[in-house]
């Protein structure tokens, strides 16, 4: 059974810092390109950004680029999104998700984790 458990959301002043990590269990987790997705309270689903299987190739949304980060440590089966200057409009649920093999979306999503970014 596919798995994917966030961790490490949480509250944070403007301008601070978290990291997310998601782990990932029941799939050979090399073998897949992963993402971030968020979803902003009373709004649709927004990509963040995805790392390819190795690590090699890195997407991230324009408006997120230069203040996040996304990583893996195959090694660990672990997905990680390191978000820094964090602003109020970053407040939202943010998802982990297996792309698919034709990289046309997500076939697996985790449960979410709630950041909230206010003073």
């Amino acid at each position: 059974e596919v798995q994917l458990v966030e961790s490490g959301g949480g509250l944070v002043q403007p301008g601070g810092s978290l990291r997310l990590s998601c782990a990932a269990s029941g799939f050979t987790f090399d073998d897949y390109a992963m993402s971030w997705v968020r979803q902003a309270p009373g709004k649709g689903l927004e990509w963040v950004s995805s790392i390819s299987w190795d690590g090699s190739d890195i997407y991230n949304a324009e408006s997120m680029k230069g203040r996040f980060t996304i990583s893996r440590d195959n090694a660990k089966n672990t997905l990680y999104l390191q978000m820094d200057s964090l602003k109020p409009e970053d407040t939202a649920v943010y998802y982990c998700a297996k792309d698919e093999v034709n990289g046309l979306g997500y076939d697996y999503w985790g449960q979410g984790a709630q950041v909230i970014v206010s003073s």
